[in-house]
């Protein structure tokens, strides 16, 4: 219950006892009562579970958690906030250039610059990184403002931030969150640290034709993570990114624009065409590396649109002659009491190890040397494997699609010939940003799909999607994201008008979670997401669309 201003309010911090403090507190003072650990900077605070500046005033009785760097909602704090402090510098040393903070790359975020045509001049970089480092030792003042819907269009429309002032055209709020520190300003989109000397660690590294802003290893901070170039994955966002400029459709207040003039359904049109050319290019690869390659194995993290793509690809396969088959890796799970544990004890079903590989391995090669096997089904009510005599042999025209989280490694069909199989990585790697300076995570694309297909399909609510997620992302960690330089093609299934058809269909999931359950940050920050959006009505969304597998009325059939 809470007290009256008179009376104080009580805290309990980092789950110690209560004890009171005067009514508007601000975070900022209750650091004095905790150390950070390893030295860190305290960035903000989990207050009654919504994440909040150091600057908030507490005016409830309230549980106070406060993050580092080391915590996952403290490590978003800290890269968000340095992307600021780089759009402060690079304001400052190159107030006509074009930057954008455009997608993560390993440890970093890829940034892109542009200045009177160019790119970056010789000791250009370097000048950007001594000044970000000049503003971090001045331990300057990051001060979260409200400010009235129309001072906001002018400083961002007088600033030429037309990114930011389109993003606002198509909101109506009477005031309008920013960030401001020494005569900077930028959009609030999440929170940021309070100042900047709590944002001494990170480095700017080239990267043809931008750059990186490297941030610590979570795991190891405050060091700098190594530098790990990932070129398939950075010629992927490429390739979308330079779609999306040709298009015209950077950013979320170009599709706002295009869903308000009633130009969607064009979009609509060419993305899902995209798809589809790229689809049909991989079938015809498939086709010249016959009669050699016999098994497609198609890999990815959660969401990503796995069985839609395979569905897909095997029309676009068919049409060049091949029949091509399935088999399903979770056909060959392990029984349910073999299943590996995870460290607090629970089945852990994204481990390698709850497939029986040494079966799967066996009925490859077998099926490779042409010969009848019968495969198994897995009994998903009662947690074991059955064999109802379900044969297969594969024909001479014949390719087998092999789809599941693990496919990417080279331990499932380990034992075939290299030249036999071809391995498709397939994730949704967004090319939309919020504005210049605000990257849409891939993450939250992701889950934002799950929560739709959770719902529609499985019956769970948004609590228990949530809750599930970090074990999810911990295996995608472990089990897919090392492996994603075996494939030989990657396919994006990201939609840049699919976040405008989910929001009307996920914010009403993600407002059944309350602000005594443990979920509710996340929520919390995924629906003021998607308050950028305009809604687009799923009826626009083709039967055969990745999308379907998640909002449903797909004419492909799901088992």
């Amino acid at each position: 219950m809470s007290h009256e201003p008179s009376r104080g309010i009580q805290v309990r911090m980092q789950g110690g006892e209560p004890f009171a403090v005067p009514f508007g507190t601000p975070v900022r003072e209750l650091c004095e009562r905790v150390q950070p650990p390893n030295g860190l900077a305290w960035l903000g605070a989990l207050v009654n579970n919504e994440v909040v500046t150091l600057s908030y005033p507490i005016e409830i009785d309230s549980d106070v958690t406060l993050l580092t760097m080391c915590d996952g909602r403290g490590w978003r704090i800290y890269r968000n906030s340095v992307a600021f402090l780089l759009a402060m510098a690079v304001r400052e040393l190159h107030p006509g250039a074009r930057f954008a903070v455009e997608h993560s790359l390993g440890h970093g975020f890829y940034c892109s610059f542009a200045a009177g045509g160019a790119g970056l001049a010789d000791g250009a970089l370097a000048r950007i990184r001594d000044r970000m480092r000049d503003l971090a030792a001045r331990n300057l003042p990051i001060e979260r403002r409200k400010i009235a819907f129309a001072e906001a269009l002018k400083r961002f429309e007088e600033a030429g931030q037309q990114d930011k002032y389109d993003l606002l055209r198509f909101r109506n709020p009477p005031k309008v969150v920013v960030y401001d520190c020494a005569g900077f300003t930028d959009l609030a989109h999440g929170v940021l640290a309070d100042r900047t000397g709590a944002l001494g660690h990170f480095d700017l590294i080239p990267h043809a034709p931008g750059f990186v802003l490297q941030f610590p290893e979570r795991d190891r901070a405050p060091a700098i993570a190594p530098f790990d170039p990932q070129p398939f994955l950075f010629r992927i966002f490429a390739e979308h990114k330079e779609w999306g400029r040709i298009l015209g459709l950077r950013t979320v207040g170009d599709l706002n624009r295009l869903v308000a003039e009633r130009q969607a359904d064009e979009i609509v049109r060419i993305a899902e065409a995209l798809h589809e050319k790229t689809i049909a290019r991989l079938a015809d690869r498939l086709l010249e590396r016959q009669p050699g390659a016999r098994w497609i194995f198609i890999a990815g993290p959660s969401s990503s649109g796995k069985t839609t793509f395979a569905k897909r690809l095997s029309v676009q396969l068919r049409v060049n002659g091949l029949r091509p088959v399935a088999i399903s890796v979770d056909d060959y799970f392990v029984d349910r009491h073999r299943t590996p544990k995870d460290e607090a004890g629970e089945h852990d079903f994204e481990h390698l190890e709850t497939v029986d590989l040494a079966l799967f391995n066996e009925h490859l090669a077998r099926l490779d040397a042409g010969e009848e096997v019968e495969l198994p089904s897995f009994n998903f009510a009662e947690g074991r494997r059955e064999f109802r005599g379900r044969t297969l042999r594969i024909g001479a025209d014949q390719m087998v699609i092999v789809e599941g989280i693990h496919c990417l490694n080279p331990r499932l069909g380990e034992g075939l010939p290299a030249a036999h199989g071809f391995r498709i990585y397939v994730s949704a790697l967004t090319q939309l940003n919020l504005d210049d300076h605000n990257r849409i995570a891939t993450t939250d694309n992701r889950l934002l799909r799950r929560l739709v297909r959770d719902h529609q399909f499985r019956g769970h609510n948004a609590l228990k999607t949530l809750g599930m997620w970090p074990s999810v992302r911990r295996g995608e960690k472990r089990w897919i994201f090392p492996y994603q330089n075996e494939a030989e093609a990657a396919f994006n299934s990201a939609l840049d008008y699919e976040l405008a058809v989910l929001k009307p269909l996920a914010e009403p999931l993600l407002k059944e979670v309350k602000p005594y359950h443990a979920q509710y940050a996340e929520a919390r920050r995924l629906m003021l997401f998607l308050d950028s959006f305009l809604t687009l009505p799923y009826g626009h969304v083709p039967p055969t669309s990745i999308l379907r597998e998640f909002v449903g009325r797909s004419s492909f059939r799901y088992v």
